[in-house]
């Protein structure tokens, strides 16, 4: 049997794991539908293919049920928008072109069914779980951030940015794309459309390159 390694360091059978995340993804799917209160644990163990047991086996009570749905539903959104970012690597000879792309596809990473569905958890819960809010923020935009951070630090170091301080540039870029989507979704309850957030994408491009382009 296959094992993989635990955060303890030790091996965990490949079969765990794999039910483990089987029901999470059912209990964030559940929770997105139902919402926290109305969720039940044998809905969330009937839509991952197990036995009621499992789940509490697997992961305790519906409160640690849910707080653990919620990190995995981070990290998952961020995986995606780290995979986006990566693309700023090697942005190409069209400086603009290339963030273009990055901030729409990271639009469409937030406007995604997860993404909203994240947000939507988050602030309907944040009054029985205080922390929630910051947990879900340090998983996402924290990380973002930082991976932003290295790729724009790396861009004014070749001098295809202003000198800047990184961490501010990178913040400033995502807020330049989460403030305007958030207010034309409704705070992810409409569709934006693809037409959207490509004005929206190119109007953040355009305010930071004129903040931080190279100097004439």
């Amino acid at each position: 049997m296959t094992a993989a390694a635990t955060s303890s360091g030790r091996t965990a059978p490949r079969g765990r794991i794999d039910k483990r995340q089987a029901i999470l993804d059912a209990a964030f799917l559940v929770f997105a539908r139902r919402g926290y209160a109305q969720a039940c644990v044998q809905e969330i163990a009937t839509e991952a293919g197990v036995a009621k047991p499992t789940v509490y086996n697997h992961l305790g009570d519906k409160e640690n049920l849910f707080r653990h749905a919620i990190e995995a539903a981070a990290d998952a959104v961020m995986a995606e928008n780290l995979a986006v970012a990566e693309r700023m690597r090697a942005p190409g000879d069209d400086l603009r072109a290339a963030m273009e792309d990055t901030a729409y596809r990271m639009l469409q990473v937030c406007c995604g069914e997860r993404a909203r569905a994240l947000r939507w958890l988050t602030y309907a819960q944040v009054a029985g779980f205080p922390d929630l809010i910051e947990t879900v923020q340090a998983r996402t935009q924290g990380r973002l951030g930082e991976a932003l951070a290295d790729r724009l630090a790396r861009l004014s170091l070749a001098g295809r940015l202003r000198p800047c301080d990184p961490a501010l540039a990178g913040e400033q870029f995502l807020a330049l794309l989460t403030g305007p989507m958030e207010a034309r979704s409704g705070l992810g309850t409409r569709t934006v459309t693809a037409p959207e957030m490509r004005a929206v994408a190119e109007a953040a491009v355009d305010t930071f390159l004129r903040a931080y382009g190279p100097s004439a």
